[in-house]
């Protein structure tokens, strides 16, 4: 018996096989991370993302104030989305996990070429991969998925339920 994808409650994990995911996941939208820094107030980054096929890993630099909020509370929420119409939207949560290392993640690497190009891509790469430099790979193993797509999945129900929103 085959799952309808498109069915499935949002939260089910099982929803990052659906085709919008896919999609999302293979683009080059930005993502946008979400957590709670280390003044308790909340943030939004948006940055390039490299999807593993189990995590979404972000890159950052050594020294970033986010490595250290991350560090202290892991729970982040992450949104990739289109803007055409009908537009789609990929919402991610769950705790990361942040390894500091010297050198160069090989995700940003990775990201830098889908985002960029190859020649783009690598001569980003290159600019920054310097002898001393340190990175901060952030790595999100989604626990709960949502995805919306403005056809079969709305915000808050069914299509009936989003025509209605309002009245």
């Amino acid at each position: 018996m085959t799952t309808n994808l498109m069915a499935l409650p949002q939260g089910d994990v099982r929803l990052l096989d659906t085709a919008p995911a896919q999609r999302l996941l293979a683009s080059t939208e930005l993502a946008r991370l979400a957590y709670v820094a280390a003044d308790d107030t909340p943030r939004v980054v948006p940055m390039f993302f490299h999807w593993t096929g189990d995590e979404l890993v972000f890159a950052t630099f050594g020294g970033a104030k986010k490595i250290a909020a991350l560090q202290q509370r892991s729970a982040v929420a992450v949104t990739i989305d289109s803007a055409g119409l009908p537009p789609e939207a990929l919402l991610l949560r769950g705790p990361v996990t942040v390894t500091e290392v010297d050198g160069i993640v090989p995700e940003y690497a990775l990201a830098q070429y889908r985002y960029a190009g190859p020649e783009r891509g690598a001569a980003s790469v290159a600019e920054v991969d310097q002898p001393g430099v340190r990175m901060a790979r952030i790595a999100l193993r989604p626990e709960w998925v949502g995805v919306l797509d403005f056809q079969t999945r709305f915000p808050g129900g069914t299509a009936d339920d989003f025509a209605q929103r309002g009245r």
